[in-house]
């Protein structure tokens, strides 16, 4: 990360006001309880993560509802129950140290899993992205996540092996370096199908023999791309 001297958030514009105050955001982990995100520890992250704060101003009013926004450069903010979901996932590994994310687009993913593990690492290859999420993670004093501006498909080999990798948007099948960089008994956590009408949220667990692969629910994640922009 590029080091910046930025002027952290505030207290008044972390807590928020209206539909982006600490009620509303009470309010989406009561929801997020009621779809079956049951891990208390996420559900605090949730909690405690102004997603507000991570979308232009003129979207923030709409932050705690659960849907997917706009952040700019055709790339969108999960909705909330997908964030929460994937980081309940991650955490079913058991005693995390280190985690990748590929795609780290707003950094509200990463921000909620950092809240929780140790060492966060994410890359994004898009560098407008990638400029705003570091500046975030900087005036919120977010410390334990590092950035790369790189091509995901590509991962973090200097930082390998992790315990986790999660992907936030949809490849055909996960690149086989970034299976490569994962610990035996850890596991991918992504969306599979390329194309948004047939993609499945997946469980890919690492063993001595290969990968098992587990499909879950329906999601709807933009297409997994290679290279930078």
């Amino acid at each position: 990360m590029a080091v910046l001297t930025l002027k952290p958030f505030s207290p008044a514009e972390i807590a928020g006001i209206g539909m982006t105050s600490q009620r509303t955001r009470d309010r989406m982990v009561g929801r997020l309880s009621g779809q079956g995100v049951q891990n208390r520890d996420v559900l605090s992250a949730m909690s405690s993560v102004p997603r507000h704060l991570f979308m232009d101003e003129a979207m923030a009013s709409r932050a705690y509802e659960d849907v997917a926004l706009p952040i700019g450069c055709g790339q969108t903010i999960s909705q909330p129950y997908i964030v929460a979901r994937m980081t309940e996932l991650v955490l079913e590994v058991g005693e995390l140290r280190r985690v990748l994310e590929i795609g780290t687009g707003s950094g509200y993913q990463a921000a909620v899993i950092s809240r929780l593990v140790p060492e966060v690492y994410t890359c994004e290859r898009i560098e407008t992205l990638l400029d705003r999420a570091e500046r975030r993670f900087l005036r919120l004093g977010y410390k334990n996540i590092r950035t790369r501006y790189a091509d995901g498909a590509l991962g973090w080999p200097e930082k390998r092996p992790f315990d986790a990798i999660i992907i936030t948007a949809s490849p055909e099948e996960v690149p086989p370096e970034l299976i490569a960089q994962l610990r035996i008994g850890g596991r991918i956590v992504t969306p599979l199908g390329g194309q948004e009408a047939d993609q499945k949220l997946a469980v890919l667990t690492r063993n001595e023999d290969g990968v098992t692969t587990n499909l879950l629910e329906s999601v709807r994640f933009v297409p997994f791309l290679g290279g930078k922009s």
